[in-house]
């Protein structure tokens, strides 16, 4: 049996996450098990996921999935370089996976390797430092310096984000030495973050959406819009069959980062350039935090710090990520080089075998219970601390505040279905 390694956020999951997984069974085999490495309750955009990881894990197992691993935070908050390698380290530890699947807006595994080996190369690495020391955003010295190689048609791949993501699981596969082999779904429906509005020929939007017909696929960005603003109706469509049930009845509400603004605001006004310097990717050696220090001590809102802070070649990304890292108190001098366990969130009939399997031939202590926490090395329980400390944290993001302590509290979502089930 073929085994396909998934890294998602599935925030929520989707019918466009659905679809990755049916075809890339239908690629590699119908009876391949599906293994996924997931964003615990943080994810990439700097936000507080949908819903906490046990439920969508939960939601990934009823769309196909059969394990379901976890990104610690520190990497799900990453860039997407330190992305992907956290969760292609993690998928390679597991000693299960043959196939990397992803998305990619070309659809192009061979475009993809040949951009992500240029990238790699000693003379590329020199070009993008180069174009780094006059002042110019990453991404742009990236994508110059490998049209510089490879010619702009070629490298053009790279400035779309699925791409760009794809291109840094090659890479990683590449620095493991990974026997993983990866493959790419065609992205089809909404682009990457995109909101589609259906619209009557009068131009006005439907509020009923049986009016016409809906498209066949949405970004997960237009289902968080959907959810948030209570229009669950125009949801359902694009969840599995009972997610609505499951986000619904969920007794603690959706999250939202707007409720822990001010604590985020009282976080800013304390820190010191120091402080800032201590985050990751803090941009110490551009003088970065000696601006942070200035606009946290004079901003009234989370927005005008973004607007006292603006500059060229940080991203607003890179400074979401960074005010995250912040009020999350993760410091660069806390983050591994590399995951030191493998923490199971979810896991259905199939996901047994896969983890007995799992268990001989793992390069990682495996976590089933959260007290197998307490057996692991120095590093790794620091890092469960801190994954605990960044649950509560997220656990104030909603209405009715959970009590502290889900994280040691809280085992895997096991789903019993036999494989034919599907």
């Amino acid at each position: 049996m073929q085994v396909i390694g998934i890294v998602a956020e599935y925030n929520p999951f989707h019918s466009g996450h659905a679809y990755q997984i049916q075809e890339s069974r239908r690629l590699v085999g119908a009876d391949s098990a599906v293994v996924i490495v997931m964003s615990g309750n943080w994810v990439q955009q700097a936000d507080c996921a949908i819903a906490d990881k046990w439920l969508r894990a939960k939601m990934a197992l009823m769309g196909g999935a059969d394990l379901v691993l976890e990104l610690p935070t520190v990497w799900a908050t990453a860039s997407a370089e330190g992305f992907a390698r956290g969760a292609v380290t993690l998928l390679d530890a597991s000693g299960l996976v043959d196939h990397l699947s992803f998305g990619s807006e070309c659809g192009s595994t061979e475009s993809l390797v040949q951009i992500a080996r240029c990238l790699s190369s000693p003379s590329c690495q020199e070009n993008i430092k180069k174009l780094a020391d006059t002042g110019l955003p990453f991404a742009q010295c990236r994508q110059k310096a490998a049209e510089a190689i490879l010619g702009a048609e070629a490298a053009s791949p790279l400035a779309r984000p699925n791409n760009n993501l794809g291109i840094e699981y090659i890479r990683s596969l590449d620095a493991l030495h990974s026997s993983i082999c990866p493959m790419t779904i065609q992205r089809r429906g909404a682009q990457h973050n995109g909101v589609v509005v259906v619209r009557d020929q009068g131009g006005n939007s439907l509020s009923d959406p049986t009016a016409m017909p809906m498209p066949q696929f949405v970004s997960a960005t237009q289902l968080r819009m959907e959810l948030v603003e209570g229009h669950w109706d125009q949801a359902k469509p694009y969840l599995v069959p009972a997610a609505r049930a499951l986000l619904e009845g969920n007794t603690v509400g959706l999250p939202g980062l707007e409720r822990v603004e001010r604590a985020i605001l009282a976080k800013l006004r304390t820190m010191t350039a120091e402080d800032w310097a201590r985050l990751p990717d803090s941009g110490q050696a551009e003088g970065l935090p000696q601006r942070l220090e200035r606009a946290g001590r004079t901003c009234v809102s989370v927005q005008e710090f973004f607007n006292l802070v603006k500059v060229k070649r940080f991203t607003h990304a890179r400074l979401r990520r960074l005010i995250l890292r912040a009020y999350l108190g993760i410091i660069q001098a806390e983050i591994p080089d590399k995951p030191p366990y493998l923490r199971v969130l979810g896991i259905n009939t199939r996901g047994r075998g896969l983890l007995r399997d799992m268990k001989e031939r793992a390069a990682l202590p495996i976590l089933t219970k959260p007290a197998h926490a307490r057996t692991l090395s120095p590093e790794g329980q620091r890092l469960f601390e801190l994954e605990s400390r960044c649950t509560d944290l997220y656990d104030l993001c909603f209405e009715t505040v959970p009590s502290p302590g889900r994280e040691w509290r809280t085992g895997p979502v096991v789903l019993e279905e036999a494989p034919d089930e599907r």
